[in-house]
């Protein structure tokens, strides 16, 4: 075939390979052959010009005179060590030098098995002075180690503050999917009052018109939490929280205890609604919160909503208490029956003629004559009497007057007697009126003699 255009254009050197390092097989051919050996021990120590003098030492007999601090691991445990072969022996224990302690330092760690395990296996075998701290140093710089290590415990508590005010700090999240749906979880820090949408999407769009319906209800809080959702770190959630003057603040990221008044309140939700049996989801979303929000809470001991709204709601255990309006009510009717069944009804119109009770004190006459001009309640009447003045009476004061008009004294014709003005006259009554004709006599009454029956006059015992 025709050659091509790099054909012609080699690379001024050809290497073999490509730089990337070729893969090992077999791993165990690779490892280290040199094992530490008891010959290696006898020779560090030979090397060595502290060992080979405790050595010395070990064998012929330690000095009167007080050696340097560098003996001081030695002489402690003079009496223990001995010699082998070249070898200082700490009891059962082989004292490795600086040039192997490294080497024994990977043998005793090839399989990771933590500080512990490696000081006791060590122990069993070697030692050195500091010989704990350089295996503790070597599996803290160990990454296998690090990576592998437990979780770490959980920091000590810190809860948020309790705000002074209701509807101030709000906790947000979602919950789901559950039941189907996806739930928006709103809780008040203060009253510990829940409210949950039922949130077809979760983009912040509708997040944000289900938050402007709950504060069209309770106001704009002051502070809202929230985790780093996508829905709560979006520029348009962001710009809808400046725009309502509300300080937004999230947790720490992959940290859910961060906002555990949130996370609570979701796993309470959760849990509440599956236990409701039977029913539409809002149906027994409605019956949950309901419940809820009339029960005493844990924390504050005090139903939700009576700490959110300054009252307590009313639900059918409400019907279990006495009425005391009710009460009163009943009490009413049967007073009001026990008096209406010895008292007549008595009710007049506006034009009955009527007598008025006269309350002056220096009066000649008690009743008035007049005529029903204004009906103003269920027992009062307007009364306007023959010289013109009104005045207002209880139908306990009005008598029914039978005849149309009243025939004139012919004693009050020729002498006209003042009557003093009655202190209830209306204010509009024209005052100190003129003469008031004398009224019609008292009726008359049978004056003959009534025998008393015989039993009245018998002694009683």
């Amino acid at each position: 075939c025709n050659a091509d255009a790099l054909s012609r254009l080699p690379l001024p050197v050809t290497t073999d390979t490509d730089g990337t390092p070729e893969e090992l097989v077999h791993l165990v051919e690779h490892l280290d052959s040199t094992c530490t050996s008891a010959a290696n021990i006898t020779t560090w120590t030979n090397k060595d010009p502290l060992l080979s003098k405790v050595r010395r030492y070990v064998q012929l007999g330690w000095p009167e005179t007080a050696l340097s601090s560098e003996y001081k691991p030695y002489t402690t445990r003079k009496h223990e060590l001995s010699v082998l072969d070249g070898c200082i022996l700490w009891g059962t224990r082989v004292v490795i030098p600086p040039q192997g302690r490294q080497s024994v330092l990977n043998e005793l760690h090839q399989a990771h098995p933590g500080i512990s395990k490696m000081k006791k296996l060590a122990r069993s075998y070697v030692w050195w002075p500091r010989m704990d701290a350089d295996i503790e140093t070597v599996v803290n710089t160990c990454t296998d180690c690090q990576e592998s290590r437990p979780s770490l415990p959980a920091a000590p508590l810190h809860p948020w503050e309790w705000p002074a005010q209701p509807w101030s700090r709000l906790h947000i999240d979602f919950a789901g999917p559950h039941l189907g749906h996806m739930f928006l979880v709103v809780v008040d820090a203060h009253s510990k009052w829940m409210d949950v949408k039922i949130m077809n999407s979760i983009t912040a769009t509708k997040t944000i018109e289900q938050l402007k319906m709950i504060f069209a209800t309770h106001g704009l809080p002051q502070k809202v939490v929230s985790d780093n959702g996508p829905t709560f770190t979006s520029q348009e959630f962001r710009n809808f929280m400046s725009y309502c003057g509300i300080a937004h603040v999230t947790s720490a990221p992959y940290h859910p205890s961060s906002n555990g008044l949130a996370e609570r309140a979701v796993q309470s939700f959760k849990q509440g609604i599956k236990r409701i049996p039977g029913g539409t989801v809002q149906d027994r979303l409605s019956k949950f919160l309901f419940h809820y929000r009339i029960t005493p809470h844990t924390t504050t001991g005090v139903p939700p909503a009576e700490l959110l709204m300054g009252r307590r709601l009313r639900s059918r255990l409400d019907l279990l208490f006495p009425d005391v309006a009710q009460r009163v009510e009943s009490q009413q009717v049967r007073q009001k029956q026990s008096h209406d069944t010895t008292k007549p009804v008595r009710s007049f119109v506006v034009g009955d003629n009527v007598f008025a009770e006269n309350f002056s004190v220096s009066a000649p006459t008690k009743w008035l004559p007049g005529k029903v001009v204004q009906v103003t309640g269920p027992l009062s009447y307007h009364i306007e009497l023959q010289d013109g003045n009104i005045v207002r009476r209880h139908v306990d004061n009005v008598r029914k007057r039978d005849s149309p008009s009243i025939s004139p004294d012919p004693v009050a014709d020729t002498a006209t007697r003042v009557v003093p003005v009655d202190p209830l006259i209306l204010p509009d009554s024209p005052e100190n009126s003129s003469a008031i004709p004398n009224p019609p006599p008292p009726p008359r009454r049978s004056v003959r003699s009534r025998a008393q029956p015989d039993w009245f006059a018998r002694k009683r015992y």
